[in-house]
C-alpha cells in the first residue's frame, strides 16, 4: 500500500496568499478611493471548482447556512439531553439510591463514548459520505431519548445516555469537518466558533432548562422535550443537509500558485474590509468564471433537489473501508494534532468537573438550593461560552486579517495561536476562584464568576486549535479532527472518572489549583512553542510519508 506525503495533497503546507500582495495591485486600483483596494484584496481559499456547480463551496449562502445550522442543532441536542441532566443528579441519586460517584456515570460514560466512536463514524463517513451517517444517527438519537424518558431503572437511563452519545458522536469531528466543506479559510474561525458554541450551548442551556423542569414537573420532561426537538431536527437533516463530501485535487486547496510572495495570483479577488467580509454568491461565481476561463473541463450538470436528498452518494473511489479506518492513526505524530487534543481535553476537564460537582455543592448544606436555582449557574457558563466562541472565532479572524495585511497578504496558521493568551489567563484564574469559593463557602457569586471564567475555555481553545489543525492539514482534516475529538474525550474521561475521589481526598482548593496549573502549562507552553517553531514544523512534516 503506497504512502503519500501531505505535500502531494496540498503543496502550500498551510501557508497561503489570502490577500493579493501590494505590488500586484494596478496603478488604477492604487489610486482608487476604496480603502480596501489600496491595500489588499481577498483570495478565496480553497478555490471553488470551475466546472462543478455541486461543489459545496459554490452553494448559495442560504443553502450553506441551513445545512450548517441543522448539523449544529444536532450536536446541540446531543449535549442538551445528556449533559443537561446534571442539575437532576442529586435528585436522581436519591430516587435510584445511588452514590454521588455512581450517579456521575450518567455523564462520564457518555463523554467516553462521544470520543471513542469518532474512530468509527469518521472513516465510515469518509468512505460512504456524511449524509447517510447524519440521517441514521439523528434518527437513532431521537429513539435513544424516547428510551431515556421512559426508563424505570438507573441502568436503563444510563444505557439510553450511552446509546445517545453513540449517535451524537457523529457530529464531534464530522461537524467540524463540515465547516471546512462549506466555508472558505477566511470564514473558518467564525463558523468554527458557532459550531463550538452549539456543542457547549447544550451543556449550559440544557442544565438551565432541566433545573426548572426538575423542580416543577420531572426530570423525564427534560428528556421528552429533547425527543420533540430531535424529531424536528431529524426532518431538517433529511430535507436540508445534502452530501458535503467533495474530492478536491491539490490545485484546488490553494488560491494561488506555489509562490506565496504575491506573484501570479490566480484566485479571485473580492473587495472588502477585513477577513470577516461577506463573500456573496456573485463573488464566487466570478471566481469560477476566472478560473474556468483557462480550463477545458466540460461543465458538470447541477443536481436536482431530489438527487441531493438521496441518502446514498456512492463510495470514495480508489480506497477501501479498512484503509479509511487505518489512515488517521499515523497522523498522531503531527504536533498540531497533539496540541489540539491536549488543549481541548484540559478545557473539557475543567468545565465538566464544575458541571459534575456543582449540584452536589449547591443543593446540599450550607447552600441548600433547589434544582431550579442550581440551574442558574449555567447562565454565567453560557456567557463564558459565547465570549469564548467570539474570542476564538471572529476575534481571531480579525486579528489574522490584521497580521496578513502587514505581511503582503500571506496567511500563516500560527497567527491564530496568539489569542490563546486569553483563555490561559481567564480560565486558569476561574479554576482557582471556583475551588477556593467552594472550600471556603464564599458567597455564591464567586462560584458563578468562577464557572463563567472556566467556561470561556470550552469554546475558545477548541475553536482556535481545531481551525489551526484544519489550516495545517486541510486535505485530511476530517481524519485529523477525529483524532483530536476522539482522544480528548478519552483523556477527559480518565481525569473526570477520578474527580470526585480526588476532590474528596485533597479538597477543592488543591484539586482545582492543580487543574489550573496543568491547564495553563499545556495551553501556554504549547502555544509558545508552535508560534516559534510551527512554520518550520509544518514544512518539514509535509514531507513525511505517512498518509495511506
Amino acid at each position: 500500500m503506497p504512502l503519500h506525503t501531505l505535500r502531494e495533497l496540498d503543496r502550500t503546507d498551510g501557508t497561503v496568499q489570502l490577500r493579493q500582495a501590494h505590488h500586484r495591485i494596478s496603478t488604477a486600483s492604487a489610486l482608487s478611493s476604496s480603502p480596501s483596494s489600496s491595500t489588499t484584496d481577498l483570495v478565496l481559499v480553497p478555490r471553488p471548482s470551475p466546472n462543478d456547480p455541486n461543489d459545496p463551496l459554490r452553494w448559495p449562502p442560504w443553502k450553506k447556512h441551513v445545512a450548517f445550522t441543522s448539523v449544529c442543532a444536532f450536536t446541540f441536542l446531543t449535549n442538551y439531553a445528556i449533559g443537561g441532566l446534571a442539575p437532576a443528579f442529586y435528585l436522581l441519586s436519591l430516587e435510584f439510591n445511588k452514590t454521588m460517584n455512581e450517579t456521575s456515570a450518567l455523564l462520564l460514560w457518555p463523554i467516553l463514548v462521544l470520543g471513542v466512536f469518532n474512530y468509527v463514524w469518521v472513516p465510515i463517513a469518509n468512505y460512504l459520505g456524511k449524509r447517510p451517517v447524519f440521517v441514521f444517527a439523528s434518527a437513532l438519537l431521537c429513539a435513544s431519548y424516547i428510551w431515556g424518558a421512559s426508563a424505570q431503572t438507573f441502568e436503563s437511563l444510563l444505557w439510553s445516555n450511552i446509546v445517545g452519545a453513540f449517535a451524537g458522536s457523529t457530529t464531534e469531528a464530522l461537524g467540524a469537518s463540515t465547516v471546512n466543506d462549506l466555508y472558505f479559510l477566511h470564514e473558518r474561525g467564525a463558523m468554527m466558533g458557532i459550531y463550538m458554541n452549539s456543542i457547549s450551548g447544550g451543556n449550559t442551556i440544557g442544565p438551565l432548562v432541566c433545573g426548572f423542569l426538575v423542580t416543577t414537573i420531572s426530570w423525564r420532561w427534560h428528556k421528552w422535550i429533547a425527543v420533540i426537538l430531535t424529531g424536528i431536527n431529524f426532518l431538517a437533516v433529511v430535507l436540508f443537509v445534502p452530501e458535503t463530501r467533495y474530492l478536491r485535487d491539490a490545485e484546488q486547496n490553494v488560491g494561488i500558485t506555489e509562490d506565496v510572495s504575491g506573484h501570479d495570483v490566480s484566485g479571485v479577488q473580492g473587495n472588502g474590509q477585513g477577513s470577516q467580509e461577506k463573500v456573496s454568491h456573485n463573488t464566487i461565481a466570478q471566481a469560477v468564471t476566472s478560473t474556468s476561463s483557462s480550463s477545458s473541463l466540460a461543465p458538470i450538470p447541477k443536481k436536482t433537489w431530489l438527487q441531493e436528498m438521496h441518502p446514498w452518494s456512492g463510495i470514495t473511489p480508489g480506497t477501501s473501508l479498512i484503509r479509511m479506518f487505518a489512515r488517521p492513526f499515523p497522523m498522531f505524530v503531527y504536533p498540531s494534532v497533539i496540541y489540539a487534543f491536549l488543549g481541548y481535553a484540559v478545557s473539557l476537564v475543567v468545565t465538566c468537573a464544575v458541571n459534575i460537582l456543582n449540584s452536589f455543592v449547591l443543593q446540599a448544606p450550607p447552600y441548600n438550593w433547589s434544582a431550579s436555582v442550581n440551574g442558574l449557574i449555567n447562565i454565567p457558563g453560557l456567557i463564558g461560552n459565547l465570549l469564548g466562541g467570539f474570542a476564538g472565532g471572529s476575534l481571531v479572524d480579525y486579528y489574522c486579517d490584521w497580521r496578513l495585511r502587514r505581511h503582503n497578504g500571506v496567511f500563516e496558521p500560527e497567527s491564530r495561536l496568539y489569542m490563546l493568551a486569553l483563555p490561559a489567563v481567564i480560565t486558569g484564574a476561574g479554576c482557582v476562584i471556583f475551588g477556593y469559593g467552594v472550600q471556603e463557602t464564599l458567597h455564591w457569586t464567586s462560584l458563578f464568576f468562577g464557572y463563567g471564567m472556566v467556561s470561556f475555555a470550552l469554546t475558545a481553545v477548541p475553536t482556535i486549535t481545531m481551525a489551526y489543525v484544519s489550516d495545517c492539514l486541510l486535505p485530511v482534516n476530517s481524519d485529523a479532527l477525529m483524532l483530536v475529538n476522539g482522544t480528548k474525550n478519552v483523556v477527559a474521561f480518565g481525569f473526570l472518572y477520578g474527580i470526585i475521589p480526588w476532590v474528596t481526598k485533597v479538597g477543592y482548593v488543591d484539586c482545582f489549583g492543580a487543574q489550573a496549573g496543568i491547564y495553563v502549562a499545556i495551553i501556554a507552553i504549547g502555544a509558545v512553542l508552535l508560534i516559534r517553531y510551527g512554520a518550520a514544523i509544518r514544512h518539514r512534516q509535509a514531507q513525511w510519508r505517512i498518509i495511506l
